[in-house]
């Protein structure tokens, strides 16, 4: 969608090919980005799917937290799904959760300033 010229609504058939994937897999993640307003949808002839923001508004880390829920590999070090771990006695204590806090922070500071548009025009200077 991305790549579609002038964001014309492109079809799941479309998406599906360009992408290589699954039209059943990608049902459903379209359903789920047009759920969190990312993309819309227009019915008929010359329908499809689009985006409803522009691609260097859409961080990566949005979009992951999307279709995947927290960046965090830990929940007791999630921003947005945080839970205390079973096991732990002392979060302040625990230096696996302060080394996870590190990995979430620079996994973060990654996705959360590389847009969509980003990753599309990577992907074209490495298909030259």
């Amino acid at each position: 969608m991305v790549r579609a010229k002038d964001n014309k609504p492109m079809l799941i058939s479309e998406i599906a090919s360009v992408g290589n994937l699954p039209k059943r897999f990608l049902e459903g993640i379209l359903l789920e980005m047009k759920k969190k307003q990312i993309l819309g949808s227009k019915m008929g002839a010359g329908g499809g799917y689009y985006l409803i923001q522009p691609p260097a508004e859409i961080m990566v880390s949005t979009v992951i937290r999307i279709l995947e829920g927290p960046i965090a590999l830990l929940p007791c070090v999630s921003i947005n799904f945080y839970q205390r771990c079973d096991e732990c006695l002392d979060e302040k204590t625990c230096s696996i959760r302060e080394m996870m806090e590190k990995v979430r922070d620079a996994t973060l500071e990654i996705m959360g300033t590389t847009s969509i548009a980003d990753l599309a025009s990577r992907e074209k200077e490495l298909t030259l």
